[in-house]
């Protein structure tokens, strides 16, 4: 919802201080709603693996620029399919045994292999 405000407050402001972008601003085949979305549509061109990062001149300049151009065609965004849950969960893996420590023999205990103290010894 704060994405909407802001667009639309850009827009309200500038509509204030551009008599001309007022009447364009004005037009009745064109919304907030509508706006937005060609906003997300253009994001969604700049993505790369899903993501896109667009600076706010970018952005208020597709706004403005949805308002300028009769032409635009904006494209609903894909629902979402939400099904139900199988009714049977799925099995849930063993618990993996802990691991055994190694056993060392008497001699590599002499030399320190393998071996981690907690005390400095000097």
């Amino acid at each position: 919802m704060e994405f909407k405000q802001a667009i639309k407050r850009y827009l309200d402001e500038r509509a204030k201080s551009d008599p001309l972008f007022a009447q364009t601003y004005a037009k009745k085949n064109k919304s907030i709603d509508e706006c937005c979305a060609y906003i997300m549509q253009e994001a969604k061109k700049q993505a790369v693996k899903g993501c896109a990062a667009v600076s706010d001149d970018v952005v208020y300049g597709w706004a403005v620029h949805y308002y300028d151009e009769d032409s635009i065609k904006v494209t609903s965004a894909p629902k979402a399919k939400v099904t139900a849950p199988s009714p049977t969960p799925a099995p849930k893996a063993a618990p993996k045994a802990p691991e055994q420590p190694k056993k060392l023999t008497k001699a590599q205990l002499k030399r320190g292999e393998d071996c981690f103290s907690l005390f400095s010894f000097e």
